[in-house]
């Protein structure tokens, strides 16, 4: 006899999971999908073994055409689980191991064989026949020879789960999701052990519903997904909603955004505006009837709306809609609303630059006060995808240390001998082609990837003043860029004084090149100044009339040189005047050295040279080469001074 005590709760269980899920907004991908057939799969297998159980257990009372019906029902519903426990993880995976058709069709095979033999067992099982999975005689109910099919396909979808785990490990980015995949089929596979050990009782399902439980914690919690009290989606909803249905996605993208989203935060302040963020997706939700709402952060929503919605009309209906306050109990805000219209999204060829395209065109339009929606075009989506490339080769040379460096030689304008360099990094795409720092500086800056960027251009500066030596290039120093963003590192001066240590180079041989921009926060340069001063470095003021940096300020920095912006030099030798000349005297009077920048020709040189400049660099002299190639560089620059 067999005992089914376990299974009501196990029903009650469920049906609390679904009651829930239900109740909450559920974003229309394949995982959700997935988990609720899984979740009804599951209780469809109860409810079919809980039956089967009770014939079985009083044979004589039921007819037999029924009883193979039960069983039938029941070893084709246990199939059927084992395959969708490993669907859900092959969804999770976006189906990349069946891209193969022969893999998609391999992976089934047990499946469809489960099910053939359950139906030939009901049609032909009995003790004369008894080598399909079951049979039932007038002593009841018993094991067919093929019986173990049930154990091999529950280790066969296990073992796919796991090594579909394996080869796309990376392609999770959330660690709960990595863990969640291997700790559910680790629960199913012990309870496939005990169901051998222990035939007699039905634990099996406890056990998957503790499966259940785990992809619902890490994967199925309508929680990970919603923003604003439920009433919108999140961005990590979106990333998956579009990765999903990239290549035939249905619905179509509206942005709504919200002018000057941190300047109205600041002056509403955070809890109010999340209140009134709140009002507006849930208004959103409530109009756009076909639509999804999706909140990306930043005063940025996006709604996925059918084809045939009448955008005009929604847009005029949200447009005049924040003419009005949102209220709620503690808020009430004035806003004003900007659109974004995508054209051409289905010509992406990645979700994640899609998704980008659509952040990046949001920002465009919380900057702009036009009413007029923002159009989307296919350009717009070319240059993203540029920049989405770009991104993807900036990091794999940061991971694969392929950054490469360049030096520029500066020369000393009265001997016209090189005296020193600019370091600077150049890195290559798929074919090998070089892309232009004023190309990748901004993706890596935009990315977050500059300060390795920069740590990485130290590193190689270092290490190649250390192999080659500055005596025998004949240079003094090497200058190496700090963007702004990198300057905020608080360790900042630690991390490159201990690389310059490990290399054994004298800080004072290189260097720093800051911006303007690094001089916003007075109070924190001045101590990052002093730490990286106290470490041995030196500042070289770089790109200078491009910001806002006065002579009473620059005072007080313990800069040793000023670079000339190229814009003021150009301008300068295109049409003189006399705030260039005084400007130069001004700071030599005060003892900063000049570099002039972008120096093209003889003429140029000699004008800069006029002015005071003591160091020049540019075209005239030589292009950024290749380090290797420096030494050769710095040769010919003597050779034409001779």
């Amino acid at each position: 006899m067999w005992t089914y005590s376990f299974e009501i709760p196990i029903l009650m269980i469920l049906g609390i999971i679904l009651l829930f899920y239900y109740s909450r907004p559920r974003l229309p991908i394949r995982r959700n999908h997935t988990f609720i057939m899984m979740v009804v799969t599951e209780t469809v297998t109860i409810v079919a073994d809980l039956l089967a159980t009770i014939a079985d257990n009083d044979h004589r009372e039921w007819n037999p055409v029924i009883l193979d019906l039960l069983n039938m029902f029941y070893f084709a519903a246990f199939f059927m689980r084992a395959f969708v426990m490993y669907r859900f993880a092959a969804s999770v995976l976006k189906d990349r191991f069946e891209k193969n058709l022969f893999f998609k069709h391999l992976i089934r095979l047990p499946f469809y064989l489960g099910v053939v033999f359950s139906v030939l067992s009901a049609l032909f099982g009995s003790e004369k026949h008894h080598y399909f999975l079951y049979y039932v005689d007038s002593s009841g109910y018993h094991s067919g020879t093929l019986y173990n099919l049930l154990y091999v396909a529950g280790f066969f979808y296990i073992f796919m789960a796991l090594l579909s785990l394996y080869l796309f490990w990376r392609c999770l980015g959330r660690r709960r999701e990595k863990y969640g995949i291997l700790l559910y089929n680790l629960i199913i596979f012990v309870s496939l052990i005990i169901r051998l050990t222990l035939p007699k009782y039905l634990i099996m399902d406890t056990f998957v519903l503790m499966a259940i439980l785990v992809v619902y914690l890490a994967f199925e919690n309508p929680e990970f997904f919603l923003d604003l009290r439920g009433y919108a989606f999140n961005r990590i909803a979106l990333s998956e909603h579009l990765e999903e249905n990239n290549k035939s996605l249905k619905l179509r993208p509206l942005g709504i955004v919200i002018h000057s989203f941190n300047e109205m935060r600041d002056i509403y302040g955070g809890p109010q505006m999340e209140e009134g963020l709140a009002v507006i997706a849930k208004y959103l939700r409530q109009h756009i009837k076909k639509g999804i709402v999706f909140y990306c952060r930043n005063g940025h929503f996006i709604v996925l709306v059918t084809p045939d919605t009448d955008l005009e009309s929604i847009r005029k209906q949200v447009a005049d809609r924040f003419m009005q306050p949102w209220r709620s109990r503690n808020a009430e805000i004035y806003l004003t609303v900007g659109f974004a219209e995508f054209e051409y999204l289905k010509s992406v060829s990645s979700p994640d630059i899609a998704l980008n395209s659509m952040i990046k065109a949001l920002d465009m339009v919380g900057m702009s006060y036009d009413r007029e929606p923002l159009k989307i075009t296919k350009d717009f989506l070319i240059r993203a995808e540029k920049e989405f490339r770009i991104r993807q080769y900036i990091e794999k040379a940061i991971d694969d240390s392929g950054f490469e460096l360049y030096l520029q030689p500066i020369v000393d304008a009265k001997s016209g001998r090189v005296i020193g360099a600019e370091a600077l990094s150049r890195v290559r795409d798929d074919e090998g082609k070089i892309i232009l720092p004023g190309e990748f500086i901004p993706v890596a800056e935009n990315s977050g990837r500059i300060n390795e960027l920069g740590e990485l251009v130290f590193d190689n500066t270092c290490r190649f003043i250390k192999e080659k030596g500055l005596d025998n290039l004949g240079i003094e120093w090497i200058n190496v860029n700090l963007s702004p963003a990198q300057f905020l590192r608080i360790d900042l001066a630690d991390r490159f004084a201990s690389i310059a240590k490990s290399h054994g180079v004298d800080p004072s041989n290189v260097h720093l090149e800051i911006t303007e921009g690094a001089l916003i926060d007075d109070s924190f340069f001045q101590r990052q100044i002093k730490a990286l001063t106290d470490k041995g470095f030196m500042f070289v003021l770089d790109d200078y009339g491009t910001g806002y940096s006065n002579l009473a300020r620059l005072k007080r920095c313990p800069f040793i040189n000023i670079k000339i912006d190229m814009s003021i030099v150009w301008g300068y030798c295109t049409e003189p005047d006399a705030i260039l000349p005084r400007m130069i005297q001004a700071f030599k009077d005060t003892g900063f050295t000049i570099t002039a920048e972008g120096i093209e020709d003889e003429k140029m040189a000699e004008t800069m040279k006029k002015l005071g400049c003591d160091y020049l660099q540019g075209y005239h002299f030589s292009k950024p080469v290749a380090a290797e190639a420096f030494s050769g560089t710095v040769s010919e620059i003597r050779k034409m001074q001779c």
